[in-house]
């Protein structure tokens, strides 16, 4: 399958073709729900998307590290020496050759930037957060979470818009997208508060968490003790509504983008989305446990993405036949309704999902 993919987007030079087989690689080991996604996705965008992932995935880990010998300071200049291989990357049009010792992630994402022609401002927002997460353990209110996760998880989002495509000018989609990579953060920072509780952080908002009574310390000591508290699943229950807002926000965008790549994006929105429900359903205890879901729903929704994906892929060939008929009328958008025309759960994710998202 790798073959495959490296072949139909015309990867050919093998340095290149190593490096994305790496990302793909880490999107695969590490981004399970993720990956899935991606699958559904046309098969010369797939590396692509792995790139994104694979440099994302390997900054987050330089951050997160848990090695005893790897101590802030030493991950401070591993993530220095990352960026600046990046932007040596970005500007250098002919890093191939045999890799000159450069990252595998930082010459597929350099490629996939050239490429896609994204906008290399995301790539310096993004490692502004990473450089942030070394030094910030808490958030006083949401707005200083959203100057963060901008970097952290809207320009994701954006780096993702130039490779899905879309059939409205890509500003108009852009909020939507921005506010899709932010959801999935949030929903990761709800899944994950004991963990990030255990790295001396705590994303969610310390004036979200003290209208409900909560503060660090009461954190702590429920992670601790195993004890549970009214009030932390109170707090817990606020940030769910707060993080579902962002998947209304986000929910048009859909439609925006290229019929193809809808499926993927769909997918990836009601499984992470799902994830919420799965917190909901374990009791808010994610102090004490990570949430799970049953593999056969995350099967299920692969399922109907693929046959969103059919439906796309004739739809675009009846277009392209038409089209290219001497007398055929101009394609007006109208025949992309049998993907548009989503469940509910596009609009409000529910049952229960779960797998390991990056």
């Amino acid at each position: 399958m790798t073959a495959r993919e490296l072949d139909a987007a015309g990867i050919t030079e093998p340095v290149l073709r190593d490096a994305y087989t790496h990302c793909r690689r880490l999107n695969a080991r590490h981004g399970r729900t993720y990956f899935l996604a991606t699958r559904l996705l046309p098969v010369e965008r797939r590396p692509a998307v792995h790139a994104l992932y694979g440099f994302a995935r390997w900054a987050d880990d330089i951050v997160d590290s848990l090695d005893t010998d790897a101590p802030a300071h030493r991950r401070a200049a591993d993530l220095a020496l990352l960026h600046e291989r990046l932007e040596r990357g970005l500007r250098d049009t002919h890093t191939h050759g045999d890799g000159g010792g450069v990252e595998p992630v930082v010459l597929a994402l350099a490629d996939t930037a050239r490429r896609y022609a994204i906008d290399h401002r995301h790539f310096s927002d993004f490692m502004a957060s990473m450089r942030s997460d070394l030094e910030v353990t808490d958030y006083p209110t949401y707005d200083d979470l959203r100057t963060y996760t901008h970097g952290s998880a809207a320009v994701i989002g954006l780096q993702m818009l130039p490779i899905l495509g879309t059939v409205v000018p890509r500003e108009e989609a852009a909020p939507h997208a921005a506010a899709l990579g932010l959801a999935f953060q949030l929903t990761n920072f709800l899944r994950d508060v004991g963990e990030d509780l255990d790295r001396g952080r705590v994303y969610l908002p310390a004036d979200l968490l003290s209208a409900h009574g909560v503060d660090r310390g009461l954190l702590s000591w429920s992670r601790r003790t195993g004890h549970r508290d009214r009030r932390i699943t109170e707090a817990l229950r606020a940030f769910e509504d707060l993080t579902r807002g962002v998947y209304r926000e986000a929910a048009p965008g859909l439609a925006m983008l290229d019929p193809v790549a809808r499926p993927c994006i769909r997918t990836a929105f009601v499984l992470y989305g799902g994830i919420l429900d799965a917190v909901a359903r374990d009791g808010y205890a994610v102090l004490h446990r990570r949430a799970v879901v049953p593999r056969r729903r995350r099967a299920a929704v692969a399922v109907d993405g693929l046959v969103r994906l059919t439906a796309a892929r004739t739809s675009t060939r009846r277009v392209g036949a038409r089209t290219s008929a001497p007398d055929a009328p101009p394609a007006a958008g109208h025949e992309l309704t049998a993907v548009e025309h989503a469940p509910a759960a596009v609009t409000a994710p529910s049952g229960p999902l779960h797998e390991e998202v990056a």
